[in-house]
C-alpha cells in the first residue's frame, strides 16, 4: 500500500511536469495574414500616400491575399509593398506563393515571374513618397521560365548589405542553390532570422542559402545611387549616416512588382520571449530572451 502511494505521488508530480513541458515545446505560429482581409497591413506604392491601394493591387480573394494588375492599362514603375503593423528581430517567417498568368505591360524585363518578401525591412510610414523598394533584405522569389534554371529563395540587399563565410558581399543579388518551379504551382519558402548575426532562406524544407551580419549600406543597389532608388535627400542622407551599422530587426512587407502573385498561409514564429522555464509563458524553443515578457502565477 505505501508503494502504491509513493507511485501515485510520483505520477501527481510527473504528469503537470510532462505538460509544461510539451507546452513549453509547443510552437506558437501566429497567421499574420488572416485570409479574410487587410487588417493589420499598411500598402505603400512608389508615388502614392501611404494606404491608397492604387487600383486595387492588393486584395484578399479566396483566403489568399493576392497581387494583381488586371486593373492596369500599364505598370508605370508602381513598384509596391504591403507591409506588417509589428516589427521582429528573431523570428521565423513562412508562406505559400505561385505566380501566375503574364507579366503586367511596362514591367521591367526582369520582373517576370520575381517577386520577393522582405524582412528587417524599414516601416511603410518611413519611406520617401516616391520609394521603390524599402531598405531591407528580400527573399527573392523567382518563378521558372520553362527552360533551363531559375532559383527561388535568392537574397537581394536594396540598402542594405550581408556577409557570406565571413566576407562582406558586394553583389545586390546572391542567388541560391534552389530548384527551378516553373508553372503556376504554389511554393512554400521560410525566412529564419536571427536579429543581426544569421538568415537562413528556406524552400520546400529545404535550406538553400544562408548568410550572416546583415547590415546598412552598399548604397541602394550599389554604392552612392540612392538616387536610382526615388529616395528623398533627406532618406538618402540618413541611410547613408546609418551606413555599415548592424541590421538587426524591422518589418515584413510583400512585394507587388508587376507580375501577379498569389500569397497564403503567411505565418510567424516569433523566437524572443520569456526563457524563464518558471514563467508560464517560457517557450524552450525562444533564441533571444526577453525576460521583461514573463507572466507567472499569482501568489
Amino acid at each position: 500500500m505505501q508503494k502504491s502511494l509513493h507511485t501515485l505521488a510520483l505520477l501527481v508530480l510527473t504528469i503537470p511536469l510532462a505538460l509544461a513541458q510539451k507546452s513549453a515545446s509547443r510552437e506558437e505560429w501566429v497567421r499574420i495574414f488572416n485570409g479574410k482581409d487587410l487588417s493589420g497591413w499598411d500598402i505603400k506604392i512608389a508615388g502614392l500616400p501611404l494606404n491608397e491601394n492604387y487600383k486595387n493591387t492588393v486584395r484578399v480573394e479566396d483566403g489568399m491575399m493576392r497581387i494583381a494588375y488586371d486593373q492596369y492599362k500599364t505598370f508605370d514603375g508602381k513598384y509596391g509593398h504591403i507591409y506588417y503593423k509589428k516589427p521582429f528581430s528573431y523570428y521565423r517567417v513562412r508562406f505559400m506563393y505561385r505566380f501566375l498568368g503574364e507579366q503586367t505591360p511596362g514591367g521591367d524585363t526582369w520582373n517576370v515571374r520575381n517577386s520577393g518578401v522582405m524582412v528587417h525591412s524599414q516601416s511603410a510610414q518611413s519611406l520617401s513618397l516616391n520609394q521603390t523598394f524599402p531598405v531591407s533584405l528580400e527573399l527573392q522569389l523567382l518563378g521558372g521560365l520553362g527552360k533551363g534554371v531559375r532559383h527561388t529563395g535568392n537574397v537581394c540587399t536594396p540598402g542594405t548589405q550581408v556577409h557570406m563565410n565571413g566576407k562582406l558581399q558586394n553583389e545586390h543579388c546572391i542567388d541560391s542553390d534552389s530548384k527551378t518551379y516553373d508553372g503556376d504551382q504554389w511554393v512554400t519558402a521560410e525566412a529564419i532570422v536571427l536579429g543581426d548575426s544569421i538568415v537562413h532562406h528556406v524552400v520546400n524544407g529545404d535550406t538553400v542559402l544562408t548568410f550572416e551580419r546583415p547590415q546598412v549600406g552598399g548604397g541602394f543597389t550599389a554604392p552612392d545611387n540612392w538616387q536610382s532608388g526615388h529616395f528623398s535627400d533627406e532618406a538618402a542622407r540618413y541611410w547613408i549616416s546609418r551606413a555599415n551599422t548592424p541590421l538587426g530587426e524591422g518589418y515584413i512587407a510583400l512585394q507587388a512588382e508587376s507580375h501577379p502573385i498569389d500569397f497564403k498561409n503567411v505565418e510567424v514564429l516569433d523566437l524572443k520571449g520569456c526563457m524563464d522555464p518558471k514563467a508560464l509563458n517560457y517557450k524552450s524553443y525562444f533564441v533571444k530572451s526577453d525576460n521583461t515578457q514573463c507572466q507567472y502565477k499569482k501568489r
